[in-house]
């Protein structure tokens, strides 16, 4: 009988994903806010369109963070 182990290699990575979400959870929704505050100006689209991309990939690291980090704690090692 073989005891469960966190794979710490996993763990790391996993967590540096979610770092890169909670990075991009703040710069997401502050591109706009600046975007929506100036809506005259001629870069209001382009920074718009980023704004909207970089909140869309915190959500994906977000979940894909979360996924590794439970893969490392319960994911069996004989069944990659």
């Amino acid at each position: 009988m073989e005891t469960k182990r966190t794979n710490k290699d996993v763990l790391v990575l996993g967590l540096k994903k979610m770092g890169l979400a909670l990075l991009l959870m703040f710069l997401g929704p502050t591109l706009l806010y600046v975007a929506f505050s100036n809506q005259e100006k001629p870069l209001y689209i382009p920074i718009l369109i980023v704004a909207i991309i970089i909140c869309v990939c915190a959500v994906y690291f977000a979940f894909k963070g979360i996924n590794t980090i439970m893969d490392s704690m319960f994911k069996n090692e004989k069944s990659n």
